[in-house]
C-alpha cells in the first residue's frame, strides 16, 4: 500500500465528526476554514455553531452590519479576517449572485481569500485536484519527506505544495486534503508526534533519521514589538444616569473598527501620578475635575507581532464632557453590546 492509499484508510477510520464535514456548501466550509485558521477546533466548533445560527448563508452574512459580525468574532482575535469575510460575502451576494466561484483561481479573487483556503474550498466542495497546504500539512510533508527549507519561507511553501500535489488522489482531492489535515492534527503533532501509530510511519525520512523534533524547519521568529497602553476608563453622570467613555478604534492599527476606552500610549512605564500630569496636557479629561476611582494591575496582551502592556485608570469626572465623533458615551450595561477586543473583555469581566 502507497502513501496516498495508506492516509486515505487511515482517515476512514479515524476522522473526527466534525459539523463543516457533514455538507459540502462553499459558504460553511469557507466559515470553518477562516475560523480554524487560529483556533483549535473545540473552540472553533462553537464560534461555528453560533456563526451559522446568526448567518446561516452568505447573503445573511453580506446584509449583516459589520459591527454585528465583528461583535460574534469577539474573541477570536485577527479581526481583519472578519471584516474581509464580510466583504467577500457583499461581492458574492452582489457580483456573483450569492455563488461562489468554483476555482481555486476564482476564490483567490475575493478579499482575504489565499492559496490555503482557496484550495480547500475548491478542492472539498467542488473536487478541484489542488493539494492544501496549511500549518498541519506542512508539518506532515516536511516530516515525510524530511524538508530542510523553512516551510514558512516562499521557496519552503513551493517544495512542500509540490510532494502534496504529487500524493494527492485526484479523484478524491476533498478528502484527501482533510485527510492530510486530520492526520497533522491527530498524530504528526507539533511536539509530540506519535510516530509508532502513524499510517505513514513507513514512509517518513523524519522518523528514519531520528530527527522527528527538527522538522518542519521554520524561519527564526520576530521579536514582538512592546506596546505600553494606559487605558482611561472615564465616567460622568448625565441626567441621572452613568455613562462611560468608549473609542472606536479606525486606521490601519490594531483592532480596526473595535471599541476600547481612550487611551495614551508611552514609550516606556510610566507612574500613575506622571500619566496623570499627561493626561491634563492633553486635556484627557476636557477640562473637568476628576477622581481616580481605581488604577488596575498590568495585563499583558500577546498578539502575533505585538506585546501590549496595559493598565487601566478608572476616572470620575465631575461634570458632562464635550466629547468629539470619535468617542461615544454608553451604559457600562451597553459596552457589552459592542464589539470589543479580547483585552478589553478580559478588563470588563474583573474589574467593572
Amino acid at each position: 500500500m502507497n502513501i496516498t492509499e495508506s492516509l486515505l484508510g487511515w482517515y476512514a477510520q479515524n476522522k473526527r465528526p466534525l459539523p463543516w464535514r457533514e455538507t459540502r456548501e462553499p459558504y460553511k466550509v469557507w466559515l470553518s476554514e477562516v475560523i480554524l485558521q487560529q483556533t483549535r477546533v473545540a473552540q472553533g466548533t462553537d464560534y461555528y455553531h453560533r456563526f451559522v445560527l446568526a448567518f446561516p448563508d452568505v447573503q445573511s452574512l453580506a446584509s449583516a452590519s459589520e459591527q454585528e459580525v465583528l461583535k460574534l468574532w469577539q474573541g477570536l482575535g485577527y479581526y481583519s479576517r472578519a471584516r474581509n469575510m464580510h466583504h467577500s460575502a457583499k461581492e458574492i451576494v452582489e457580483k456573483h449572485n450569492g455563488i461562489f466561484p468554483s476555482s481555486a483561481a476564482g476564490l483567490k479573487k475575493l478579499k482575504g481569500i489565499g492559496d490555503y483556503t482557496a484550495a480547500a474550498i475548491a478542492s472539498i466542495c467542488f473536487e478541484e485536484p489542488t493539494a492544501v497546504l496549511d500549518g498541519n500539512v506542512a508539518r506532515v510533508i516536511s516530516r515525510l519527506y524530511a524538508v530542510d527549507t523553512a516551510v514558512d519561507s516562499n521557496s519552503g511553501k513551493s517544495i512542500l505544495t509540490d510532494f502534496a500535489n504529487s500524493l494527492l488522489d485526484v479523484d478524491q482531492s476533498g478528502t484527501f486534503n482533510q485527510a492530510m489535515m486530520e492526520l497533522g492534527a491527530l498524530v504528526c503533532s507539533p511536539r509530540t508526534p506519535a510516530c509508532y501509530t502513524c499510517p505513514l510511519a513507513f514512509g517518513c525520512e523524519a522518523l528514519k533519521q531520528n530527527k522527528t523534533g527538527d522538522f518542519p524547519v521554520k524561519t527564526p521568529k520576530k521579536v514582538a514589538t512592546v506596546r505600553y497602553m494606559n487605558y482611561l476608563v472615564i465616567s460622568f453622570v448625565q441626567n441621572g444616569e452613568e455613562l462611560v467613555l468608549m473609542r472606536k478604534r479606525t486606521g490601519k492599527d490594531i483592532w480596526k473598527n473595535l471599541y476600547d476606552f481612550p487611551c495614551i500610549e508611552t514609550e516606556n512605564s510610566i507612574e500613575t501620578n506622571d500619566l496623570l500630569v499627561l493626561c491634563e496636557k492633553q486635556d484627557a479629561f476636557f477640562g473637568l475635575p476628576y477622581v481616580v476611582k481605581q488604577v488596575s494591575p498590568e495585563y499583558i496582551h500577546q498578539l502575533s507581532h505585538r506585546r501590549l502592556l496595559a493598565k487601566f485608570i478608572k476616572v470620575e469626572l465631575d461634570g458632562i464632557p464635550a466629547i468629539s465623533s470619535s468617542l461615544v458615551a454608553v451604559t457600562k450595561e451597553k459596552i457589552a453590546d459592542l464589539p470589543l477586543p479580547r483585552l478589553i473583555d478580559r478588563y470588563l469581566a474583573n474589574l467593572i
